[in-house]
């Protein structure tokens, strides 16, 4: 039940007609302070900033929301600039945010400072931002003519860029002509799509029911497809002899890798050294390639065992610079001896190999 005039018409020039509001305003406590032009808001971070009350500063993020004091603090030409005053709940500092309509942006004038973006942040000669001249630019242009006709070439640079700019837009919107048969295209390519999905998923739960697997299948690549072509299995013939080899190598063999952890490294010789054994075993050969040892095998024994005939000569003892050049001797003399003490060898060595022949008696 209504209560007693309530829900009726009143027209606008009623002596008395009843007022329901007289004692609170409809915004609520939102309007507390709408005596002194302000109201109270909602307003969003429109970028990050460092509160200057914190200690150490703190950054708040982008997009936090706040209940703002929105009042009008003066006019840029007819345009108004707003103030928005609100309080950090961490420090209980406050913060006041202004519009700028001169650049389109916010500036932060107390409480705060705005977050460094670096250089790619936008600026106010940003492409794409209308550029309004001022009064000494005007002046300039109006008494210099050469600056007049560089302006002029400059914004038909720019009205170039734009034009092919909005061609571009209007070609990609011819896609979108007309939305049906755009619509009945993307439509169509979903179906085949959407069959070759549902195929995929019937082969995964096979699988997944054949061997059961109670793990997801991952999607075929053409990588795997790539490695399963590339992979040969061994025939049923292949795997017996396998086995066989298997069975017959001992149970405990040592790997190649042990023992060849257990070697010992072979030091490194200098390159003179390994230059010096070179040309020594060059030299061994070639003397041995060119002596010709004569060997009796009957009278190797024999030979031996008599001493050196004298033929009646006495030795002398050789004067101190004969001493000398025999105590200190040259390379040629080193070599001498050398290539003496290598012939003995190899003599020896054949004696020894020719003593060891057996003869058949008559």
């Amino acid at each position: 039940m209504q209560g007693f005039n309530m829900g009726r018409y009143y027209p606008p020039d009623a002596s008395n007609p009843p007022n329901f509001n007289a004692s609170s305003h409809p915004l609520g406590k939102r309007a507390n302070k709408i005596s002194q032009g302000i109201l109270t808001v909602r307003f969003e971070l429109p970028f990050a900033v460092w509160c200057d009350h914190c200690s150490p500063p703190a950054i708040v993020g982008q997009g936090v929301r706040f209940n703002a004091e929105k009042k009008k603090v003066g006019n840029y030409y007819s345009t108004p600039i707003w103030s928005f005053r609100m309080k950090h709940s961490a420090c209980g500092g406050w913060w006041e945010i202004r519009t700028d309509p001169k650049i389109a942006d916010y500036v932060v004038v107390e409480g705060a400072r705005k977050r460094d973006y670096g250089p790619g942040e936008k600026s106010a000669d940003a492409e794409g931002d209308l550029k309004f001249l001022t009064e000494e630019e005007k002046a300039r242009r109006r008494n210099d003519a050469f600056a007049n006709l560089e302006s002029k070439i400059d914004d038909k640079v720019v009205d170039k860029k734009n034009k092919e700019r909005v061609e571009e837009l209007y070609d990609i919107s011819e896609v979108w002509r007309d939305p049906y048969d755009v619509n009945a295209r993307l439509r169509k390519g979903f179906r085949e799509k959407r069959k070759v999905w549902q195929r995929d998923e019937r082969q995964k739960e096979g699988l997944q029911n054949k061997f059961s697997l109670g793990i997801e299948i991952a999607d075929e690549t053409e990588g795997d497809r790539i490695r399963a072509s590339i992979t040969d299995f061994a025939t049923a013939g292949e795997r017996h002899g396998d086995s066989q080899v298997a069975e017959w190598q001992p149970l405990f063999a040592e790997s190649n890798v042990t023992r060849a952890a257990e070697t010992k490294p072979v030091p490194r010789k200098l390159k003179s050294e390994l230059k010096a054994a070179q040309s020594r075993k060059m030299l061994q050969g070639v003397i041995i390639q060119n002596t010709r040892a004569a060997t009796d095998p009957f009278m190797t024994n024999s030979s031996s065992s008599h001493a050196t005939p004298s033929f009646g000569l006495l030795k002398r003892k050789r004067p101190r610079s004969e001493a000398a050049n025999k105590a200190s001797p040259t390379a040629t003399d080193t070599v001498h001896e050398k290539s003496e003490k290598l012939l003995g060898e190899a003599s020896k060595k054949k004696t020894l190999s020719t003593s060891l022949v057996d003869y058949d008696s008559d």
